[in-house]
């Protein structure tokens, strides 16, 4: 009988992609319940009076404004794509591994380009 490892290093396992699609998945969805507070907030600043707006506008306008817009952007998207996948899953479609590995790509793609050509817009 093969004894079994008692020591297992996390950083050694190699996922493939749709294991990271997944986690990313998963990490998008709770980053963006934890955001949805400070949007909210925000939302409420701006709509309240015009210097708040103002204020809410130069903070998003700033380089570290830009770049929490940015990751939300990329959130949403790879949630929204991811979501679509896994429910694509749902309905028996792309399971075989090929296809599975494809449309793991195609989300991790398409969210990247699509949160680049966002970048490049708002600048």
């Amino acid at each position: 009988m093969r004894q079994r490892p008692y020591y297992l290093n996390l950083l050694q396992i190699r996922l493939p992609v749709g294991g990271w699609v997944s986690i990313l998945h998963r990490a998008s969805g709770a980053l963006l319940s934890l955001l949805v507070p400070a949007l909210l907030y925000g939302l409420m600043l701006s709509l309240r009076s015009a210097e708040d707006f103002a204020r809410v506008q130069a903070w998003l306008g700033g380089g570290l404004g830009w770049l929490l817009a940015l990751l939300v952007s990329w959130a949403l998207l790879h949630h929204f794509l991811a979501g679509l996948r896994h429910l694509g899953f749902d309905f028996g479609w792309g399971e075989d591994r090929l296809r599975a590995r494809q449309t793991a790509w195609l989300a991790l793609g398409l969210a990247l380009a699509l949160t680049a050509l966002i970048a490049v817009a708002g600048r």
